[in-house]
């Protein structure tokens, strides 16, 4: 089944997506858009039932370090570089106003 993606369609996820598109941005994603659909057509074409999934191309294992308790920084080390600081705490400028209900 071939799936377009026509002009109407875009505009609606750009109006849901809260995107002003010009006429031309709206056209060229149209276009771009209906060519991933397509492409994503051939890959479904191809019979992929003896294809094992997996979630990364090359054989490695977890490449993370071990999660070991270490000693913490400290207070007066952490904040050594503070630009600004309240006693044990950093001081940040103030971003919600009053009115804001957060």
């Amino acid at each position: 089944m071939k799936q377009t993606i026509d002009r109407a369609q875009v505009m609606k996820v750009a109006k849901l997506s809260r995107l002003e598109l010009t006429d031309a941005q709206a056209d060229q994603f149209t276009g771009q858009l209906s060519a991933i659909l397509e492409y994503v057509e051939k890959m479904n074409a191809l019979d992929t039932a003896d294809v094992e999934p997996l979630a990364h191309c090359l054989p490695i294992s977890n490449v993370l370090r071990a999660d070991a308790p270490v000693d913490s920084l400290g207070t007066q080390r952490v904040l050594a570089n503070a630009p600004v600081r309240d006693e044990q705490f950093f001081r940040v400028p103030k971003i919600l106003d009053e009115g804001s209900g957060a």
